[in-house]
């Protein structure tokens, strides 16, 4: 069994209230602003797991009226960054790496992303890299843009000790 990092920990705590995951979505975006910008919601999260959505409104939409590439790939990653971080084994760090995506139709109405490792985070002596699909659905369950987030994943640095005075 994989140890419960502070992430999941909380959304295991939030979610379980009315609001939870509402409230625990904008602790996430108070940590990372910009994903504000499209009004997300996580509504499942779990190790190797993130589900969230993002309602099809004016401020992400195009000029053609559908949901904006952007506003798709923004959602991308704040599913792959909530899942990192309900994943990620302690003593262990990530960052991204490299992202590519593929617009597959027309994006229009409630957008669901889905975040999963192609192999579940492991600690490691050295660094490696780790690919997270990430595929976004239209409310017919049809998947209309998929991305491939490779992160690097390293061992923290030890921390320094304090230093003493004479």
């Amino acid at each position: 069994m994989t140890e419960i990092t502070p992430t999941l920990a909380l959304w295991r705590k939030l979610s379980r209230w009315p609001f939870g995951a509402w409230l625990f979505t904008r602790a996430a975006c108070a940590k990372t602003p910009y994903f504000g910008s499209i009004s997300p919601c996580i509504v499942a999260l779990e190790a190797n797991r993130c589900e969230a959505t993002i309602e099809d409104r004016r401020k992400v939409r195009n000029h053609i009226g559908t949901v904006h590439a952007i506003a798709l790939c923004n959602l991308a990653e704040l599913c792959m960054g909530a899942m990192a971080e309900a994943s990620i084994p302690a003593g262990m760090r990530w960052i991204p790496k490299s992202m590519s995506v593929q617009y597959l139709k027309k994006a229009r109405g409630r957008m669901r992303g889905v975040a999963t490792p192609a192999i579940p985070f492991a600690v490691s002596a050295t660094g490696y890299e780790l690919p997270i699909q990430v595929d976004v659905f239209d409310p017919a369950g049809e998947r209309v843009f998929c991305a491939e987030i490779r992160l690097w994943l390293s061992a923290k640095p030890p921390v320094a000790a304090p230093a003493t005075s004479s």
